[in-house]
């Protein structure tokens, strides 16, 4: 059985989920991260997109994310997000309400600002092709 360590998912509304889990995928802005027991130290942004749980009893659950950072260390790992919920949760009208305030902020936005904004929108429109059936 793999080694378990503490894992926290929180969000300004509430905490999601405070658990012993042996396995988190974490949606990093270099790329997706697997954070086990033991893993070095590391803090990453965390883009839009799933978290993945898996938990100490074996069972796996899914969260949407919509931004935030990770503190990782050996013993824990710390998810605090911009705003989260649990993947039954989301709301197809939820995301394109969201892109659709990411839509508006990009017609006054120049270069860098405009690069970014573009990204977090694909980066939305790829969770919602993730977590919401078509």
């Amino acid at each position: 059985m793999a080694d378990s360590f503490n894992f926290e998912l929180v969000s300004p509304e509430r905490l999601l989920l405070s658990a012993q889990v042996t396995e988190v995928v974490i949606p990093a802005t270099e790329g997706e991260m697997t954070v086990m027991a033991n893993h070095a130290p590391t803090m990453t942004t965390v883009k839009p997109g799933v978290v993945t749980v898996r938990t100490a009893d074996g069972k796996t659950d899914r969260f949407a994310v919509f931004g935030g950072f990770a503190d990782i260390l050996p013993t824990g790992c710390t998810l605090l997000a911009e705003s989260a919920v649990h993947v039954d949760e989301l709301d197809r009208t939820v995301l394109e309400n969201r892109i659709d305030e990411a839509r508006a902020e990009l017609e006054g936005a120049i270069d860098e600002k405009k690069t970014r904004i573009e990204q977090f929108i694909a980066e939305l429109t790829t969770l919602g092709e993730i977590v919401i059936p078509a």
